[in-house]
């Protein structure tokens, strides 16, 4: 049975803001250098944080999800985002990459298991790892589930204009008319065209479109910071979605046996437009021994508080977990 969010128990707010104490680029191969860094307790149950996207990247706020004490924090971004080279990079980018990169930086720090948290595509990529690699996990905190389907997909490129038309006109609109029927053809035509004044408009509108469903109520503030990781979000993405997500139909769901013994938290809004609560249901009918906790009042984003709020608590409670 889900359980509704308990505004009452456990900490709800961030931890102050932390530094890394070691960091670095690790070549991936002939085209990729991925970003990694660690900070906390060097000596602490270690948690790798997943970021969204795929191409958003992570930022220095993610490290104060996890007590600095507690945790060895690790934060990475994957092939393609954030500071990772080359930004943007879709040649050898696919979800069987990710998980072969997550498993080299593990290797690479040395780390034997660790906890693995995923929101939006992180949640996609963390039980397609955990799937992959089940002895390596000491177990999960999804949030925002996004199960890589087709059905998904189409959702987010055309039905989300039954909640947020304004939206969906602004970005359908930046193609030609005789273009609007296939958005994702049109918009992978622009995005990789080799000229700035080409992709950089389009890849805005792409992430503007996103950060504008992403909160229950309008967050301007929210809708610049899409703007500012605009092409390596907007390109990864496209990128992905016209591969579903290299994903065979249900994969994840029809591979949760891997992984159903393992502690994991879903978290999930009920007003989450961008990746909608019936793929989080879903989950968490497969997933029985799972904790599946549904916030009531907020929208994608993690940094809307309700969401903040309920994604800290379930944190705190791996700490008792696997102390």
């Amino acid at each position: 049975m889900p359980c509704m969010d308990n505004r009452s128990s456990a900490r709800a707010e961030l931890y102050p803001a932390i530094e890394p104490y070691d960091a670095g680029m690790l070549p991936l191969d002939d085209i990729h250098t991925m970003y990694w860094e660690t900070s906390g307790n060097p000596q602490g149950v270690p948690v790798v944080f997943l970021h969204g996207g795929p191409g958003g990247g992570c930022s220095p706020e993610h490290r104060r999800f996890f007590d600095p004490a507690f945790f060895r924090i690790v934060l990475y971004d994957q092939r393609g985002a954030g500071h990772s080279t080359p930004l943007g990079e879709v040649r050898n980018n696919t979800t069987q990459h990710l998980v072969a990169d997550l498993e080299t930086l593990r290797e690479y720090l040395g780390i034997s298991r660790w906890l693995v948290f995923g929101g939006s595509w992180g949640s996609t990529l963390a039980l397609a790892y955990g799937q992959a690699h089940p002895d390596r996990c000491l177990g999960f905190v999804l949030r925002g589930i996004f199960l890589g389907r087709q059905s998904e997909i189409d959702w987010f490129l055309g039905s989300l204009r039954l909640i947020f038309p304004e939206a969906w006109r602004r970005f359908v609109e930046m193609l030609p008319r005789e273009e609007r029927d296939d958005v994702l053809r049109g918009y992978l035509k622009r995005l990789f065209d080799p000229d700035p004044r080409v992709h950089l408009p389009y890849a805005r509108a792409w992430s503007e479109f996103e950060g504008s469903c992403s909160t229950l109520l309008p967050n301007p503030d929210l809708v610049r910071h899409f703007a500012e990781e605009a092409l390596g979000l907007a390109r990864l993405e496209a990128h992905y979605f016209a591969h579903q997500c290299f994903l065979a139909p249900n994969q994840l769901l029809a591979n949760l046996y891997r992984i159903r013994h393992l502690p994991a938290s879903i978290v999930q809004a009920r007003y989450d437009m961008v990746c909608p609560i019936a793929s989080a249901d879903e989950l968490a009918r497969a997933w029985p021994d799972a904790r599946y906790v549904i916030v009531p009042d907020a929208g994608h984003s993690v940094w809307e508080p309700p969401v903040r709020a309920a994604v800290m608590r379930e944190v705190e409670r791996f700490k008792q977990l696997l102390a």
